[in-house]
């Protein structure tokens, strides 16, 4: 009787809450939840996958006045082809990157062939899941989009979870007001975009900086955007493009709303 009560009681629930191993009577792992809610306190990133490109966008916090912004990096190399971005604890990023990083490598020194994106993702998420099923240790607070070209050229976007789920996309937002975001490109996501055309690098690094500037007030300086292409490496783009694109796209909506608002002539 006495252990009904306690778990029914709110000082129940808190012995679920502690437990990382232990589900709740309702099915929550409650410790995964809360690793949940720290990727959405996390800013926000953003993956586009186009025919030759692929391009990650994140927000980056203003750093300090006399700190190095170098050092504050929200976009990471895994291997020459794969690259990732996250939201969430980025303490928890460094680990799990430092530990994708040496997959990689081992990959490579094993299999004597780079390790396709979906590995790496599969990896990741595996990592992630161990430590949702196993007592003294708690979730990695963080979600990832992994991104890059497999060795026929083929473009992957990937997101892995705390919950260790990984599944592939078109297009995603992650972070805070990922709803927002994401909903923003399943309305403008454009299926040419995925299509082989001139421009099409231009096209996937426009719909990733719109996408950003729906959540992020502060504009460019608060924006940082990379691109990668078959066989070459991870770039990122100079601030001073990313500042031209976020004028062009303030410019575009300013000629919209004037057209919504010109009344037609009676």
């Amino acid at each position: 009787f006495c252990a009904r009560a306690s778990a029914a009681s709110p000082a129940g629930k808190m012995s679920y809450d502690r437990a990382i191993t232990v589900f709740s009577p309702d099915g929550h792992l409650f410790q995964v939840e809360y690793a949940m809610e720290a990727v959405k306190n996390g800013t926000t990133a953003v993956g586009v996958k186009g025919k030759k490109t692929i391009v990650l966008g994140v927000e980056k916090k203003s750093a300090a006045k006399l700190q190095d912004p170098r050092t504050v990096r929200k976009i990471m190399k895994l291997d020459s082809h794969i690259c990732l971005a996250f939201a969430g604890l980025v303490a928890d990023a460094r680990v799990l990157v430092n530990k994708a990083r040496l997959e990689c490598q081992s990959y490579r020194l094993t299999m004597e062939d780079s390790p396709t994106v979906e590995y790496v993702s599969r990896f990741i998420a595996r990592v992630q899941q161990r430590y949702t099923q196993r007592g003294g240790r708690r979730p990695f607070g963080i979600s990832n989009l992994i991104a890059g070209f497999d060795a026929d050229g083929t473009p992957n976007l990937w997101q892995t979870d705390p919950t260790g789920s990984h599944t592939s996309w078109k297009a995603l937002a992650i972070g805070r007001n990922a709803k927002t975001v994401r909903e923003f490109l399943e309305e403008n996501y454009d299926e040419s975009v995925a299509q082989e055309e001139k421009g099409d690098d231009e096209a996937a690094i426009k719909l990733a900086c719109k996408a950003l500037l729906e959540v992020v007030e502060s504009g460019a300086k608060n924006i940082e955007i990379a691109y990668m292409k078959p066989g070459d490496p991870l770039k990122m783009l100079p601030q001073e493009r990313v500042a031209e694109l976020c004028k062009a796209i303030e410019a575009e909506k300013e000629a919209e709303k004037k057209k919504k608002t010109k009344k037609p002539k009676s």
